[in-house]
């Protein structure tokens, strides 16, 4: 990254005619490529999540959700994919899908170079696994996603100006891990005001970020930073069995997930605790009490990852039809 952060685009053609546009959206083309012929080695089933439904994950932080009519009932626009991941698992042990989400994000988001209002993740969600596991899964995920690229599109590279060698390290595997509570202890020595009950802020993040050569998860967040599905961990009450990554160079979060929770009684409580209403959930609620499968799971930015891999100073530089916090555009 450069230390001065581009504006966004005014011009729409000038912005997709643009060598930087052009580079980092056929980077982006053979991370999802790349990501397909993984996961589909691995016996996943690729499924198309719907994009309104009456309710949506209430675990965005800071942002608001978008309502819409839909034949005179309050539907949502889906801020993420993780109520209809837990679902599709009655059909499919493995599944992942690539979908757009709105959130709109607080106007002095709109300056932090890593906060689009739509963006596109890419999820992952499977039956009987445990956080650990499906962290081991994102990791290799990750480093065969990278290591594709750099095999494809060695011209794009150059022409971005992207240094292969920044991913020396992030191709020997091996992430590093450090618990939320070290993270939160390594920020306040370092004089960073980072609440011990809360998510890393993005200063946080962004701080932790620049201080590491290579990927590294968060684990254990506690309990209250986040929604109600992350299961809780039975020898360690008031954490949560939940992860983000978090890339180098000070590019912060790519990724978030955790091991789900499918008990009724607890969701219920969970969502209480959150102020959630739980009969907004019916749909929800019901296939949990019926039965729906133990599962662990996680969603990569697309937009966010392209930007860390092709070394973009700002997200908003690998969407095509970028959308940021507050400015009106196309």
């Amino acid at each position: 990254m450069t230390d001065a952060t581009p504006l966004p685009p005014t011009d729409p053609g000038r912005h997709l005619t643009s060598p930087t546009t052009r580079g980092a959206l056929r980077v982006q083309q053979q991370l999802l490529t790349a990501a397909r012929e993984f996961l589909r080695g691995r016996g996943f089933t690729e499924l198309l999540p719907p994009i309104i439904g009456p309710v949506t994950d209430p675990g965005a932080r800071g942002s608001k959700q978008v309502d819409i009519d839909f034949y005179g009932h309050r539907y949502k626009l889906m801020t993420s994919a993780i109520l209809y991941k837990q679902a599709s698992l009655l059909a499919f042990d493995k599944i992942f899908c690539i979908a757009p989400n709105v959130r709109l994000e607080p106007l002095e988001t709109a300056g932090t170079s890593r906060h689009l209002a739509e963006f596109h993740q890419l999820d992952v969600e499977v039956a009987g696994a445990s956080r650990d596991d499906v962290v081991q899964l994102a990791e290799d995920l990750v480093v065969h996603m990278v290591d594709s690229a750099l095999r494809e599109l060695p011209k794009e590279f150059a022409e971005l100006g992207r240094d292969p060698q920044a991913f020396a390290e992030l191709l020997k595997g091996s992430f590093g891990r450090m618990r939320h509570a070290e993270a939160v202890a390594e920020l306040q020595g370092v004089g960073h005001p980072q609440s011990a009950d809360a998510e890393l802020d993005w200063a946080g993040e962004a701080l932790l970020s620049t201080r590491r050569d290579r990927p590294f998860f968060v684990t254990d967040y506690p309990k209250g930073s986040r929604g109600f599905y992350d299961r809780e961990h039975p020898d360690d009450p008031g954490l949560l069995r939940n992860f983000d990554l978090l890339a180098p160079e000070g590019y912060g979060e790519l990724c978030s997930g955790s091991q789900r929770t499918n008990d009724y009684a607890e969701i219920i409580t969970r969502m209480r605790e959150t102020g959630e209403n739980p009969q907004k959930y019916r749909w929800y609620l019901d296939l949990v009490r019926e039965g729906v499968p133990a599962s662990a799971g996680f969603g990569i930015g697309v937009e966010r990852f392209t930007r860390y891999v092709a070394g973009l100073d700002a997200v908003w530089q690998a969407s095509a039809f970028p959308k940021l916090p507050g400015v009106v555009s196309p």
